[in-house]
């Protein structure tokens, strides 16, 4: 072999990144995520040990405050958390989707007033694209904007808003040219303060996992911001939106990985413990192929996830086959893991009394939002169509 032949691997500094995120996420987060999921109840205690120790929005570039972590960095610290809890592990990832159209477009005096609230811990930002009737068709939205002088006035509602009621700022997008000869082309992005005036935030979901992360409607009512708050050009919206999930797609696929390889350590934990007929559970050869193809494809997700994210750092172009790909595979990885934890588990998968069944849960909806993988694999097929 050649001595010079430098093999894939992460780096030290990756690797510092995860033994640091982790003994942070099984000492100050792990030991409320149970009551967190019981209890439907934000993660403060995540949210603080987050902020203390700067991993809650690690890819805020330094200029403005923050660690300017790389792509495969800010995966690791989400994939850490998640491992122990999925709730938490949100804040870190929305974080980054909610502040994302603003790197990729935004001003550089909307970059100033954001992302240095994120790098603190003052503030927490979420992302608003869905409508009821526009989930995965994002251009029929009908969430209006109009120019009022120096102010933008946004009208309509946003569903399926990740931590709402808890973030500062909300990334949002509208029609601004309702009249636009392609629908895509009349959506603008906007950043909104929760404290604009016109904002109000609704009730929240009643949800099957990660029940720590509020997820909300946000009513905009005569909502009004400056001008100076819209990201990008008029009528760019969407496709910063697109450009959007090209970067933040891995992280969800990160998650995904995360909540699996609980479900894996939850897992090996118990079979070496529970016995049967005079002997530990992983001494049957059955239950050793189930762990071994767990771990096979946890790992296997997991390079795929971080080989999206590095090239979405690299801004390389025809990034939708990978970072869909990612996401797609870990989180349809997440859901067969974690169902085959519970199995493993027994009768005492099924009960709250053990994590599994919350892994289990949170799991799902990995494959619903940004993109179910219906849209992933539509995604995917489009670029291998188009060569």
């Amino acid at each position: 072999m050649d001595p010079n032949f430098d093999a894939y691997r992460l780096n030290d500094t990756h690797d510092a990144v995860r033994e640091a995120v982790r003994d942070l996420a099984e000492k100050e987060i792990a030991p409320f995520a149970a009551d967190v999921d019981e209890r439907e109840r934000y993660p403060s205690e995540a949210r603080d040990a987050l902020n203390r120790s700067g991993f809650n929005a690690v890819h805020v570039p330094e200029i403005y405050g923050g660690q300017g972590a790389d792509s495969v960095t800010t995966c690791i610290v989400i994939e850490e958390v998640a491992r122990v809890c999925a709730s938490s592990s949100l804040i870190p990832a929305v974080n980054k989707l909610g502040t994302m159209p603003i790197l990729l477009s935004g001003s550089e005096d909307l970059k100033k007033l954001v992302l240095p609230s994120l790098a603190s811990g003052e503030a927490t930002a979420s992302y608003a694209l869905s409508e009821r009737e526009a989930g995965s068709d994002t251009a029929a939205m009908r969430t209006r904007a109009h120019l009022d002088g120096d102010h933008w006035v946004l009208n309509g509602t946003k569903t399926w808003i990740t931590n709402a009621g808890e973030s500062t700022w909300y990334t949002v997008m509208a029609v601004t040219d309702p009249d636009a000869a392609k629908p895509a082309n009349g959506i603008s992005a906007f950043v909104v303060r929760a404290d604009d005036p016109g904002f109000e935030v609704g009730s929240k979901e009643r949800k099957l996992g990660i029940k720590g992360s509020p997820t909300r409607e946000i009513h905009l009512v005569n909502c009004t911001i400056p001008a100076n708050r819209i990201i990008g050009e008029p009528g760019s919206g969407l496709r910063t939106a697109l450009a959007t999930l090209d970067h933040t797609r891995p992280t969800i696929g990160a998650q995904a990985v995360g909540i699996a390889q609980g479900a894996l350590d939850a897992s090996l934990d118990y079979v070496r413990e529970r016995r049967q007929f005079g002997r530990a559970i992983a001494d049957n050869q059955a239950v050793q192929f189930m762990l071994a193809d767990m771990a096979m494809k946890i790992e296997a997700a997991r390079h795929m996830v971080y080989v999206a994210a590095a090239r979405a750092e690299r801004s390389e172009p025809n990034l939708g086959f990978i970072t869909a790909a990612a996401k797609c595979f870990a989180s349809d990885v997440a859901m067969e893991v974690t169902t085959d934890a519970v199995q493993l588990f027994g009768g005492a998968g099924y009960t709250r009394d053990f994590p599994v069944e919350r892994m289990m849960r949170d799991a799902k909806i990995t494959q619903i939002y940004e993109g179910t993988n219906q849209i992933q694999r539509i995604v995917m097929s489009r670029a291998l169509l188009r060569g």
